[in-house]
Parts: C-alpha cells; sequence; structure tokens
C-alpha cells in the first residue's frame, strides 16, 4: 500500500536570511525533501503583515493575504516547524507578532461561550518541531532561566491550541561555537528532517 508524503510546513522567524536559525532550517528541509515529504516553506521577513495586533481581539483585524496563505499552509500541513532565535529568553518580535495574528480565535481555539473556562483546540491533529539558537548555552537557559520561550511556544500557544506531541531542538552558544560544531549542528537539524520529527 503507497503512502501518501507527510506534508510538512516549516515556518522561519528570523528577521535575517543570512542568520545561522536560517541555515539550520535550511538543513531541515533539505533533509525532509530527501526522505519524502511534501514541505512548504514561509520565511516570515518575507511576509507582508502589520505584527500588531492594535485593538486585541476586541475588534477583527483584517489579515493580509500573506497571513491567510499561511494559515491555509497550517490546516494543510500535518507536521508543524518552527524556526527561530532566542533573544531576551523568548522568540523575537516577528515570530511573536505572527502568532498573535494569525492564532486567533475561532482559527486556532474557540470558546463555546464568553464564560467557559477550557477552550476547544481548534489545531488538532497536528505534531509539531521547535528549532531555536541561542547564545546563551541551553543548559544556562533551561535551568537558570526558566525556558520561558520554550515553554511559551509548547504549553501556551501550540499544546492550546490542540498540537501534539511538540518537540524542541535548541542549538547554543552560537557566539562561542567554532566552526566544525556548526557542521554538527546541521547534520542534526538534517537528521530531524530526514526522520520527518
Amino acid at each position: 500500500m503507497k503512502h501518501e508524503p507527510k506534508k510538512i510546513l516549516v515556518i522561519q522567524g528570523h528577521p535575517l536570511a543570512d542568520s545561522f536559525c536560517s541555515a539550520l532550517t535550511d538543513a531541515y528541509v533539505r533533509g525532509a525533501k530527501e526522505a519524502g515529504a511534501d514541505v512548504k516553506e514561509r520565511r516570515l521577513a518575507k511576509a507582508d503583515f502589520d505584527p500588531v495586533l492594535h485593538k486585541g481581539y476586541r475588534e477583527i483585524q483584517a489579515l493580509e493575504p500573506d497571513l491567510k496563505a499561511i494559515q491555509n499552509d497550517i490546516v494543510w500541513a500535518e507536521h508543524l516547524v518552527f524556526s527561530f532565535p532566542i533573544w531576551w529568553g523568548t522568540p523575537p518580535a516577528l515570530m511573536k507578532g505572527f502568532f498573535d495574528r494569525t492564532f486567533v480565535p475561532g482559527y486556532a481555539y474557540k470558546y463555546a461561550s464568553p464564560k467557559a473556562l477550557f477552550q476547544k483546540k481548534l489545531l488538532s491533529g497536528r505534531s509539531a518541531r521547535v528549532i531555536c539558537t541561542m547564545d546563551s548555552p541551553p543548559w544556562y537557559f533551561r535551568w537558570l532561566i526558566g525556558a520561558p520561550g520554550l515553554k511559551m511556544m509548547k504549553h501556551s500557544i501550540l499544546t492550546f491550541c490542540g498540537v501534539s506531541p511538540v518537540r524542541v531542538s535548541t542549538f547554543g552558544s552560537v557566539k562561542l561555537s567554532s566552526q566544525s560544531k556548526r557542521e554538527k549542528w546541521l547534520q542534526r537539524a538534517e537528521k530531524l528532517g530526514r526522520k520527518l520529527a
């Protein structure tokens, strides 16, 4: 019995195209394509959208065409990959603004009533991989800082909307790393792609 290729959406949230984070994303995509996956890529730095949710969710802020297209890609995908740097303990404003604008009520989750305590998870049936770079050593970020950005991604956003399981891969300290170390990290990212994980 022939299986359909796994549908993977990769969302890159680093503002710079020539960053090491972008290179890791490229490595993951290369591995996933080699494994036969159907891969779509979205680079948020190239997307045309306002990352500011100006009036919260009190009023509907119309989505730009690029955000509508990414919403459609998320619905299409079976596996989501988010790649971004850790800045000030969390994803950069570009990535956070993307979630504020895109993972809106009625699309990513909804409540049965204004006073309901628990949400309906509208993105169930998808898994995710979070790939992030940092200048701090990952152990320092996790044990001394508490990994706030990763907790936000895993629990406050993705699991909240039904995406599960959510697995995390951290790469750091980038600024202290040697070229040989970076090559090993790129190989690791490509291997994740080949595993479609």
